[in-house]
């Protein structure tokens, strides 16, 4: 079974030749960057085959470690992108997937994201429709915005990262998972179990949220839910966290296992 990890970041260190952005630095980050090439040995060691690389917010809107990466190991790795949205520029996007294992665009939205709603980033939305460029994001507590994009935008491939999970632990953080699950009547909405480790106070295999995960499952299917882990946010081990998906959890069977893990994934993004 190819297993295709959906989120993992990598990243460099602050330096004066490669340094962070003045403001929005994660300091929980700075001393203990992960490359390609330790990340490469975490999926061999955990029988992970494929990850989909996103570059993490607090480097700035940066793919070069990414695209490095991809281009070394193209049947290993390829990206989810970081984008400004201003100034927009849609012309971007119409060579997006020119550069090596680029396949889409990822995108971080906090509450105070009013982008999502007052239409300055429909451009991205209308271009990335246009172009054939699925959008991963990560949206806690904004799914009613993502509804009104998916609608608008029918041919736009949306992926919701992290299950829209909120900032908080157990039953907390799956407040939302019902209107989660409402927007599987959107076609062009995907849902990414991504870094579910993490939203648990109990110990592996997490079995608190496991009726939560089948809820997803029921709503989107197989072909719409990916799992993924958000590596550097994991409270258990990388292979505990395939495990936890393959041999934890009884709804799913073994065809279902197959697109969940990594054949769903890379039909929705475009990875052959």
């Amino acid at each position: 079974m190819l297993i295709v990890d959906a989120q993992v970041h990598i990243w460099g260190a602050d330096t004066p030749e490669r340094p962070w952005p003045a403001t929005g630095h994660n300091y929980a980050h700075r001393d203990a960057p992960l490359g390609k090439d330790a990340l490469l040995r975490e999926m061999d060691a955990a029988g992970v085959g494929r990850v989909v690389i996103v570059p993490p917010s607090w480097e700035g809107d940066r793919n070069d470690l990414a695209l490095e990466a991809a281009r070394q190991h193209p049947d290993r790795f390829a990206i989810m992108g970081r984008l400004p949205l201003y100034p927009a520029d849609p012309a971007a996007l119409a060579t997006w997937r020119r550069q090596p294992g680029m396949l889409g665009l990822r995108f971080t939205a906090g509450r105070e994201s009013g982008w999502l709603t007052d239409g300055s980033a429909d451009w991205v939305w209308e271009a990335a429709q246009r172009n054939g460029l699925p959008v991963m994001i990560s949206c806690p507590g904004l799914l009613s915005a993502i509804d009104g994009i998916a609608e608008r935008h029918p041919g736009l491939r949306l992926v919701i990262d992290h299950l829209a999970l909120r900032r908080a632990r157990d039953d907390a953080a799956y407040a939302d998972i019902p209107l989660l699950c409402s927007l599987a009547k959107r076609p062009n909405v995907a849902a990414k179990a991504s870094a579910t480790p993490a939203s648990s106070t109990r110990p592996y295999p997490y079995r608190n949220i496991h009726g939560y995960l089948a809820q997803v499952f029921d709503a989107f299917g197989p072909l719409r839910m990916f799992w993924g882990t958000d590596l550097t946010r994991l409270p258990c081990t990388y292979r505990q966290a395939v495990t936890m998906f393959t041999e934890e959890l009884p709804f799913l069977s073994a065809s279902d296992k197959s697109w969940v893990m990594g054949r769903a994934l890379c039909a929705w993004l475009g990875w052959p």
